[in-house]
């Protein structure tokens, strides 16, 4: 048996994605597998159809776990009360349960300068992290409660040190942040453990910054002291596995830095 053997967590942006080395080339992916292997079901969540239903097909041929999938899009103009509210039904009617929520998903327009940045990119990701965040959080929170089951959002770097051409995509991560630090102090009663995790993880997504902005990457994406970057599933992936084990809930409300594979609490 695994460590969370029975448990259910709802994963955003989970949809299969590799690096050209073949690994796990996305954090909701990673993390996927590292909770897959340890015998959670899963419901995975994104934009992209075929992306979840290569993940759904490969986690259960491989771990035998079930994955529930769900076609999802938080953004401007939409009602997405309603839309993550889908999402949360479809898990109780399947599941019963919801033990872990994770906030991964996340959309932008990096590479993009504040001055030449418009309202749509700006709505992307503010809508895509910062939004659908909060309503996963609002949606989830009475069967978390039940469950005294644990949140993990993800923040990132970009909004620590203020990374060029980023700044909608720095100020979504920031406003997560925020929310998550205030979640943990009101949902601590409540026995739900509360974290964000600021990863710097190898990803497909990253892989493609690179080509299409070299110069943007290089100002951004340094080499962590470690010597190389975090692996979405052994690292960030089972960092996630640790903060939804009940005998790690003394971590409510720290932030995780994870910088190749380097843990801090600042």
């Amino acid at each position: 048996m695994g460590h969370l053997t029975g448990k259910t967590a709802i994963i955003t942006g989970g949809g299969r994605a590799v690096l050209s080395d073949g690994r796990c080339g996305s954090i909701g992916y990673g993390i996927a597998t590292a909770y897959a292997k340890e015998g959670c079901n899963l419901v995975l969540t994104g934009r992209n159809l075929q992306k979840l239903e290569d993940a759904k097909e490969e986690l259960e041929r491989l771990y035998g776990i079930e994955v529930l999938i769900v076609a999802a899009d938080v953004s401007a103009g939409v009602d997405n009360e309603t839309v993550v509210g889908n999402v949360v039904k479809q898990t109780i009617d399947k599941f019963g349960r919801i033990d872990v929520l994770i906030n991964n998903a996340q959309a932008s327009a990096s590479g993009v300068t504040l001055a030449e940045h418009s309202v749509e990119q700006f709505d992307l990701a503010v809508y895509s992290g910062l939004y659908a965040t909060f309503h996963y959080m609002k949606a989830c929170y009475p069967y978390l409660a039940k469950t005294q089951g644990s949140v993990i959002n993800f923040a990132s770097g970009a909004g620590l040190f203020g990374n060029f051409g980023q700044c909608a995509y720095a100020a979504a991560k920031e406003g997560i942040r925020g929310l998550t630090r205030v979640a943990a102090t009101e949902w601590g009663k409540d026995g739900i453990n509360v974290n964000v995790v600021c990863p710097l993880a190898w990803t497909a997504q990253l892989e493609g910054f690179e080509k299409a902005y070299p110069e943007a990457f290089k100002a951004n994406v340094h080499m962590p002291p470690m010597g190389h970057y975090g692996d979405s599933e052994l690292e960030i992936g089972r960092v996630c596995v640790q903060l939804a084990n009940p005998d790690f809930k003394y971590m409510t409300g720290e932030t995780l830095t994870l910088e190749g594979g380097m843990g801090q609490r600042p």
